[in-house]
């Protein structure tokens, strides 16, 4: 019995074995916590019909365990009697390895959040598919600034100066930085109003035509034909006509061949041939069906146009090669004449 009183003496007394019984205390109660948690929540969840909360539940697992895990290291840091400036350098260090996990368990559950609370309510215009990359990047700038925040607390930062002076520093930055600053606020718009999201084919007021590969706050990127990415400022997109040729109900598109024909041609006969050019296109769509219409009397001749539908709007290019080529040689064959505008030269006799 004295055996064991003076051997308790012994522990207590020492700083270094009783930092280290608590830090084999708080390894053993940190996973006693997590289990308990893991037992009574998942019978919570398991009675939802959602996967949401089993998600969040397995992503909380590591941050209750660590977090545990540092109290008491902190504890037996504490018990320790180290040097101050060890004492506070440690400690700060858990701190913050602390709030860094939290910041990123919190960020991926409000994406997870965000998602699928736009599939659930279709019907909100707020909160769509469109508009997550929105919500998504403003709340990681919030988690951002809160984290930035309490690690200044945990190192003990008075972070009054700091408030005082980046309020003043914002200023001559919103300034120096205006591009900047209407890019953000350009992009904060196109991600809400969403004119086109990612994966869309569009056409620029330049004349460029491609894919919508990354929609940013500041910059908007898209892959051309020529495989060539262009990084467009958002205040420009802002300002510039953009044709959207992924949106409306599909990504179907019509495509407009306008020729002229002679007038003394057979109207019907051109009208058949174009029709079965189009219709033995493997590009062109069945339903719609492609259909020729007769626009105008022009000055060279009879303006007719041929209308088909395609199914994606990067088809268009080739399949107009083709279409155009095949009305050429049918032209040619069937002895039917393109008119062209011709000059006749008058020269004074000597």
């Amino acid at each position: 019995m004295n055996e064991l009183k003076d051997y308790y003496i012994f522990i207590v007394s020492n700083h270094f074995l009783k930092s280290a019984s608590l830090i084999l205390i708080s390894v053993f109660f940190a996973k006693f916590v997590d289990i308990i948690f893991t037992i009574i929540f998942k019978k919570m969840v398991d009675k939802t019909q959602t996967t949401l909360d089993d998600r969040i539940l397995q992503l909380l697992h590591k941050p209750i365990f660590y977090s545990i895990l540092f109290i008491g290291f902190i504890f037996s840091i504490k018990t320790a009697s180290l040097p101050q400036y060890i004492d506070f350098a440690l400690i700060g260090c858990l701190k913050t390895a602390t709030i860094i996990i939290w910041l990123f368990v919190i960020s991926k559950i409000l994406l997870m959040s965000m998602e699928w609370a736009s599939r659930k309510t279709t019907t909100n215009s707020l909160l769509q598919k469109n508009t997550i990359p929105l919500f998504n990047n403003l709340g990681k700038i919030a988690i951002g600034i809160f984290g930035i925040y309490f690690i200044f607390l945990s190192w003990d930062i008075n972070i009054n100066g700091i408030l005082a002076s980046a309020g003043v520093l914002g200023v001559v930055l919103g300034l120096a930085a205006k591009d900047t600053v209407s890019n953000f606020f350009a992009g904060i718009f196109l991600l809400a109003d969403a004119p086109f999201k990612e994966g869309d084919y569009i056409l620029l007021e330049s004349g460029e035509r491609g894919y919508v590969t990354q929609m940013g706050l500041r910059s908007t990127r898209f892959m051309t034909r020529d495989d060539i990415e262009i990084t467009i400022p958002n205040s420009v997109i802002a300002t510039s006509k953009i044709v959207n040729e992924s949106g409306g109900p599909g990504e179907i598109e019509r495509v407009r061949i306008t020729l002229l024909i002679s007038y003394d041609s057979n109207l019907n006969d051109v009208k058949a041939i174009l029709i079965d050019i189009a219709k033995n296109n493997t590009n062109v769509l069945k339903d719609p069906s492609p259909r020729v219409r007769f626009r105008e009397f022009a000055d060279n001749g009879l303006k007719l146009q041929l209308l088909f539908w395609i199914q994606k709007p990067e088809m268009r290019g080739r399949t107009v090669d083709a279409i155009n080529t095949d009305i050429y040689e049918q032209f040619s064959q069937r002895n039917i004449f393109i008119p062209y505008p011709t000059m006749k030269v008058l020269l004074p006799e000597k």
